[in-house]
């Protein structure tokens, strides 16, 4: 079971909508029905949805630059910016430089057994980093964790106490069973044995929360990347984050020393966690997926960044790096040229005139659900 707060896989859309109220019986009009509509009255409809349609259209791309030496540059104008769909270049007809727009976090924490030893140091850096970046009355939150079941352990919040209290549900109650297999009402019961659904976490985050909400929005992962067990696969939860409009910004933690002498990777990929231990020689060793490409991809394709924990880069400056960026970003928006209601993915391309510079942005999206 794939569980996020009450929502069960399979039943995401039917229990995220009300239910329907019972209409009472019809009753006997008062009043003689309206006579019909004449030609002009019944073409208003269509103009309606023409100005619901123009303003679906405007397209909004929120963009960091950096000199190379990784400086953040937060003082170009609007001129400075070139932007492309397609290859085609379009007109920005909104600049801004976003440092005072309301931002939607969710961090995604892998409580796998192969973060047992570094979740304590994940957990202060992160409360460290919701206390900074969180502005009272204007950010908002949510906290959910993976292993072999994805879990919301707190729904979207300002509330600094909420998020420290979600935190504190990462200690490890579910490493000591893990191995167990079987029922059970606590964490973990999905896979016997052990997983990772790193996919299905981004997917459900993606749709579920993050596309209902609007504005600034970002997804921080803390994980070594690899998947195991995922219904969803890779492609679909970077479109998931793509469809919601949300960068994904990856943080590589990894305690090489939990997968042996196999290395990071030794699940055997997506799929593979039917009764195999971990990095036990039932997969060949170049099926093993490098947890840093995933994550760089995840984090490219939908305008983040990949960081990689490391002595000279810390978790706490990471996060530190992670929070001026998000401070000091550009919001780009036009019209797109040649407009489509299909679900068609437009490639965009953003640059500034200085040839020094480096843009970061989210490198596409969906013209359609």
């Amino acid at each position: 079971m794939i569980s996020l707060g009450s929502i069960s896989w399979g039943q995401n859309q039917q229990q995220s909508q009300p239910p329907q109220q019972q209409s009472p019986p019809p009753q006997k009009p008062s009043t003689p029905p309206a006579p019909p509509q004449s030609q002009s009255q019944q073409q208003t409809p269509p103009q309606s949805q023409s100005k619901i349609s123009t303003e679906v259209k405007l397209v909004t791309v929120y963009a960091a630059v950096r000199d190379k030496h990784g400086k953040i540059i937060p003082n170009l104008n609007q001129s400075d910016f070139a932007l492309q769909e397609d290859a085609r270049p379009q007109t920005i007809k909104y600049f801004a430089r976003e440092s005072d727009l309301p931002l939607t976090l969710g961090l995604l924490v892998d409580t796998s057994l192969s973060q047992r030893r570094v979740l304590a140091q994940e957990k202060s850096a992160s409360y460290s980093f919701f206390d900074h970046i969180l502005r009272e009355d204007k950010d908002k939150a949510f906290l959910i964790h993976f292993d072999r079941e994805v879990e919301l352990l707190q729904d979207l919040t300002a509330s600094r106490e909420k998020l420290r209290a979600g935190l504190e549900q990462l200690d490890t109650p579910s490493f000591s069973n893990a191995s167990a297999g079987g029922g059970g009402s606590g964490r973990g019961h999905s896979h016997g044995g052990g997983g990772t659904l790193l996919y299905d976490s981004i997917y459900l985050a993606s749709n579920e929360l993050m596309k209902k909400q609007h504005g600034r929005k970002a997804l921080i992962i803390l994980t070594d990347g690899v998947d195991h067990g995922s219904k969803e696969s890779l492609n679909t939860a970077i479109a998931s984050a793509q469809r919601a409009d949300t960068a994904v910004y990856s943080i590589l933690f990894a305690d090489e020393d939990a997968y042996g002498a196999g290395g990071r990777g030794g699940y055997g990929g997506r799929g593979g966690y039917g009764g195999g231990g971990r990095g036990g020689g039932r997969y060949p060793q170049q099926d093993h997926p490098d947890g840093k490409k995933v994550l760089e991809r995840i984090s490219k394709e939908t305008g983040g960044q990949l960081f990689e924990v490391k002595k000279k880069l810390p978790i706490e400056q990471i996060y530190a790096q992670i929070e001026e960026e998000l401070r000091n970003q550009y919001s780009l928006a036009y019209t797109p040229d040649r407009p489509g209601d299909d679900s068609t993915y437009h490639l965009i391309h953003v640059t500034v005139s200085q040839k020094d510079l480096i843009v970061q942005a989210r490198e596409g999206y969906y013209s359609g659900p």
